[in-house]
């Protein structure tokens, strides 16, 4: 089924393409490319080629959200990424997404010119988040977790995982509605890692296009790239050796009915997409 994703006046076309969305992380220690991008310059020059490479959107994080991160005030999170947006839509008209849980952040990075916010609560950390995107008429991204980054490995497993993601992501959905976020303007995501065992990331995986079934009307992103999971499977493989794992699960969650993918490597996953739109085509 073909969607639309209203963000900030504009229109994305869902459905008749996988979308690719690239991660910059402007962090010191985000798990896979901490301290890479923390120059402005660097940060500019990285996500120009992405956008060479073929990313429809980019997702823009200031704070590590990596299992064990410690939480950095409002006013770091905007010195690292209020320069890099500002620059970027200057340059660009690819769509910037801040990923945040932060609602002055959202509402700074939305005012330079960003046109998504990427929550990682789903609204539980600051449901303020909501009144700010309603405001922008913005997109969001609701991302289904459990915990804080702090706690969320420590927590006993649920015994229904996509039970859990579904009735977890209604509640959020049905607080951005109620807080005058258009549902044309929301996405969800299961949220691969974030409180889930191995098994349930796995299965999450498998069986996405049942939660696609429970969330009709939403597009589905699904974020597998370079996580832990893959380096557990690929006999513990780093976070720079989980290239082909990921492109693996991507193409597995694309042929599951997932419409934007966030990954790192945006040529690799351009190219993958490409192969896994066509099969789906004719299935």
């Amino acid at each position: 089924m073909d969607r639309e994703w209203s963000i900030a006046g504009r229109i994305l076309p869902i459905g008749n393409r996988t979308l690719i969305m690239g991660v910059l992380n402007v962090t010191p220690d985000s798990f896979s490319d901490g301290a890479q991008f923390l120059s402005p310059d660097k940060a500019l020059a990285h996500a120009e080629q992405m956008i060479a490479d073929g990313a429809d959107l980019l997702d823009i994080g200031g704070e590590s959200t990596r299992p064990d991160a410690d939480l950095i005030s409002p006013e770091e999170e905007l010195q690292r990424v209020l320069p890099v947006i500002e620059a970027l839509t200057k340059r660009t008209t690819v769509p910037i997404s801040i990923d945040t849980t932060k609602a002055v952040v959202a509402r700074a990075a939305l005012d330079a010119g960003a046109a998504i916010v990427n929550d990682i609560s789903a609204l539980r950390f600051d449901f303020h988040i909501a009144d700010e995107v309603a405001k922008s008429a913005a997109g969001l991204v609701l991302m289904h977790s459990r915990g804080t980054p702090a706690t969320m490995q420590r927590l006993p497993p649920v015994a229904d995982v996509l039970e859990e993601v579904t009735n977890s992501l209604r509640r959020s959905v049905a607080m951005a509605e109620r807080r005058g976020v258009k549902r044309e303007s929301i996405v969800i995501d299961p949220g691969i890692g974030f409180g889930k065992t191995q098994e349930q990331n796995i299965e999450l995986i498998a069986r996405l296009d049942q939660l696609g079934h429970a969330f009709a009307d939403f597009p589905i992103l699904i974020g597998t790239s370079r996580k832990s999971f893959i380096g557990r499977l690929l006999d513990n493989a780093p976070a720079t050796d989980r290239l082909y794992g990921t492109m693996a699960s991507i193409t597995a969650a694309v042929l599951r009915g997932a419409h934007i993918v966030r990954v790192h490597d945006v040529k690799a996953a351009v190219e993958t997409v490409r192969i896994a739109d066509a099969i789906n085509d004719i299935m």
